[in-house]
């Protein structure tokens, strides 16, 4: 039997468990670590499961943020330099990255408090997580509030991409299960999931064929 809950009780329940339930209730979602560094050179690294494609052509992704209230290093740093990287968390890191989401004061080096590598490449401003399998480095674009709720809608171009060459397939996918990259359920479960199958291109009058299971 399906529990159920109305608006009005969802908005009544406690803060945690009401937190809990509604950051676990749309499914898993993507673990990535954003790095900036801020114009006088200090580093920053947190994590965000918010990461998401929003074009191929041109190459962009997005993440959010809750309202800019308080301070918001990776935002602030993002705006003030332009230049951000994304790298996925994959399953021999999760502690480490975990770690990011604590407040540390602006002067404190996320990558040093984790115990994470700060990379730099091809001249890119901001700092890359060595220990990632994949790599995005990318230049800010533009920001849309969200007037329902305050939070923030971050664009960026992808400028730079890294991934270990092992893990893409011959059709140009990359296969995240070869990189042990994970996903986070709520706001602190990490889980590493396993791949079901691939699909053809579906087409209205004919069955879906499997790309793996043939």
């Amino acid at each position: 039997m399906k529990k159920h809950l109305t608006h009005e009780e969802i908005n009544n329940l406690d803060r945690f468990p009401k937190v809990n339930l509604m950051n676990s209730v749309t499914g898993y979602k993507s673990a990535n670590l954003i790095g900036t560094k801020n114009s006088e050179g200090a580093t920053n690294l947190a994590i965000f499961n918010s990461v998401c494609h929003l074009g191929s052509s041109p190459s962009l992704i997005h993440f959010t943020l809750r309202p800019h209230t308080v301070a918001r290093h990776t935002y602030e740093n993002i705006l003030s330099t332009k230049y951000f990287t994304v790298n996925q968390v994959h399953s021999g890191i999760i502690k480490q990255a975990h770690h990011t989401a604590a407040s540390f004061e602006e002067s404190v080096s996320e990558f040093t408090a984790a115990g994470l590598t700060e990379e730099y490449k091809t001249d890119f401003y901001a700092p890359f997580v060595r220990e990632s399998a994949i790599q995005l480095g990318c230049e800010y674009v533009n920001t849309y509030k969200i007037k329902e709720n305050g939070c923030l809608l971050v664009i960026g171009a992808i400028k730079h991409l890294y991934f270990d060459e092992h893990i893409q397939d011959s059709d140009g996918f990359l296969n995240l299960e070869k990189a042990a990259t994970v996903c986070i359920n709520g706001l602190d479960e990490y889980a590493l999931p396993k791949p079901l199958d691939r699909f053809e291109y579906a087409r209205p009058n004919e069955a879906v064929k499997s790309k793996i299971l043939k």
